[in-house]
């Protein structure tokens, strides 16, 4: 008995030896990604962080280091907050309806049961936030301490709202239509993915031509169908529609890929069986399809978001965020006031803003994601 308790005593060491080697392993081979994680990615953040929790001139903490002076939150309230600020139902009514209807949304979806917990939870909040936080303006002799701010945060969401659900929208089309197994489609979405590798200039420049009232192909068809060349790019009406238009042909690849995949990924049992029951073509695609690609939905949706939210190239190199800043968005906005008004603190502080809002439609992604089919 003794010698059979020291068999397994030894037993049980070798094992506990041999998984502790397993996991010094694991650290191991994750170091050198962790270490360079942490070394461009982690310290940037916290970083840029402690930069916005100060009054930090570029150029003046360049040449002394001292220079810098500690001021809390006054970077945020600079930017975000401003004097005599007030709080109304209808002050901005577009917003705060579109909030009041997601709100609806969410608790008769919940309770028809065809919307999950953690979505008529995700859309409940988000759609909360969109009632709350448009609702605040300046009262009677108030003003914001940033006036540009607000307003590029909107051209920001106007252009994420638009952009999204355009290149969700075509690049589910164009998935849906080349999934075959041919030679032609094969060529066709080269040809559509082949935009996605393109720089940002060069499709900045290609729009230009295109949005050209003298020389560009708009203008030579509108001409041709007798009417008048629009000037896309100085036309505050129009100006904001051609940056969407140019990013929705710029990021169809990517999100026409996952699409492909998830339609793959579906069984043709399904469609078999859905053809017994006369249901064929829209009706096919739309009780069997969608149903079937909602993960992928969500995911291009959360993606895209995610990725339009740090817009830059598009207005700084088409309209340089004219005309009268009806296409300034964060990112140049963040990037002007950094680098060409030297106020790093501020620019730091509306970065960390923008963090905010792209995580939460991270944890978004997240809790979907959870969602039991």
């Amino acid at each position: 008995m003794e010698y059979r308790h020291w068999i397994g005593e030894g037993t049980i060491r070798e094992a506990i030896r041999r998984q502790l080697s397993q996991r010094q392993a694991a650290w191991l081979l994750l170091a050198p990604f962790l270490a360079t994680y942490a070394l461009f990615l982690v310290y940037p953040f916290f970083r840029g962080v402690w930069i916005s929790l100060h009054d930090w001139n570029l150029l003046a903490v360049a040449f002394n280091p001292d220079a810098k002076e500690f001021v809390g939150l006054r970077n945020y309230e600079r930017v975000m907050w401003g004097r005599n600020i007030t709080w109304g139902l209808l002050s901005a009514p577009f917003w705060q309806i579109l909030g009041l209807i997601g709100l609806a949304l969410s608790v008769l979806l919940r309770r028809a049961d065809r919307l999950g917990r953690f979505n008529a939870i995700a859309l409940g909040v988000a759609s909360l936030l969109l009632v709350i936080i448009p609702g605040f303006h300046p009262g009677e002799e108030g003003r914001w301490y940033d006036r540009r701010f607000w307003p590029t945060v909107g051209n920001t969401l106007v252009f994420v709202g638009l952009a999204v659900p355009g290149v969700t929208a075509s690049a589910l089309v164009l998935a849906a239509a080349m999934n075959r197994e041919t030679r032609a489609m094969g060529i066709l979405r080269t040809l559509f993915f082949l935009s996605q590798v393109l720089s940002v200039t060069v499709v900045t420049l290609i729009w230009q031509i295109m949005f050209s009232p003298r020389q560009g192909l708009i203008a030579n068809i509108t001409e041709t169908l007798g009417g008048t060349p629009i000037n896309w790019l100085t036309d505050q009406q129009f100006a904001m529609a051609a940056i969407v238009i140019a990013t929705i042909w710029w990021s169809l690849g990517i999100a026409m890929i996952l699409f492909l995949a998830g339609l793959q990924d579906i069984s043709k049992d399904i469609y078999e069986a859905a053809a017994l029951d006369n249901a064929r073509g829209v009706r096919a695609f739309w009780y069997v399809t969608l149903p079937n690609l909602k993960r992928t939905i969500t995911l291009v949706v959360v993606l895209q978001i995610i990725l339009h939210f740090q817009v830059f190239g598009q207005a700084h190199l088409m309209t340089q965020g004219g005309p009268n800043d009806s296409t300034q968005v964060l990112v140049r906005y963040i990037y002007q006031t950094g680098f060409r008004d030297s106020d790093l603190g501020r620019a730091s502080a509306m970065a960390v803003f923008l963090f905010v809002i792209m995580g939460t439609f991270s944890v978004i992604q997240f809790i979907v994601g959870r969602e039991k089919s």
